[in-house]
């Protein structure tokens, strides 16, 4: 287990409390971490960002937890816009799909 390396000066020593997280100013106890010396509360982290959570912010249903579904949903937007080389049937097909209407419809 390692100790808290905050320098007392008065004391001449380290703080050698039983240390908790290492900070940029070395090992710290919560007496002597950053925010503590500085008067704030300490920052808690965010929680980790689930494939549940980056299906969400990229605008996919969380429901489709095949990679197959997604990347299928991204080809047919790349095939509608004509970013990608395809057949005639496939252009159509995949503007159908995305409820684009046909070029030339009214």
């Amino acid at each position: 287990m390692s100790t808290c390396e905050h320098w007392d000066g008065t004391a001449r020593a380290t703080c050698a409390e039983p240390s908790t997280g290492y900070y940029l100013t070395g090992r710290c106890c919560p007496a002597h971490t950053p925010a503590a010396l500085a008067g704030r509360p300490e920052t808690v982290p965010d929680p980790p960002l689930t494939l549940a959570g980056l299906r969400i912010r990229a605008g996919i249903n969380p429901q489709q937890t095949a990679p197959l579904a997604a990347s299928r949903l991204i080809d047919d937007r790349v095939i509608a816009r004509g970013s990608r080389r395809s057949s005639a049937h496939e252009y159509a097909e995949a503007r159908a799909r995305l409820g684009i209407k046909p070029i030339g419809a009214a």
